[in-house]
């Protein structure tokens, strides 16, 4: 079971305040702040897509692009020993850090599922 809403390419947590007695979430992987709440299930995804398409409207409004859920890049910091010989292995095997980065990432992940 996913605890997240999807609605045109961004994906939204969903949590439970038992305090307050609603549900509430948040656009994940933007910069900008986006949040949703409601006091059920329908209300919440019915809050999700309104606050999506209220941002979406804002940025054409203002006349920018709105942030897109991943870009593909992110900063990563490593030991500088590690950095040294992901920089030397992807060297002599003819490839770029990203490159290497990349295939090693997915390799990672393929294998976990």
């Amino acid at each position: 079971m996913d605890n997240y809403l999807t609605y045109k390419g961004y994906r939204g947590s969903v949590s439970f305040s038992g305090e307050d007695k609603i549900f509430y979430g948040k656009v994940l992987g933007i910069r900008d702040s986006v949040s949703f709440e409601g006091t059920d299930v329908t209300h919440l995804e019915e809050d999700f897509h309104d606050a999506v398409d209220d941002y979406l409207d804002a940025c054409r409004a203002s006349g920018r692009d709105p942030d897109k859920e991943f870009k593909g890049v992110f900063n990563v910091r490593i030991k500088p020993e590690l950095h040294k010989e992901a920089y030397y292995y992807a060297l002599d095997h003819h490839m770029t850090l990203n490159e290497l980065m990349t295939t090693s990432l997915d390799s990672y992940l393929n294998g976990k599922k």
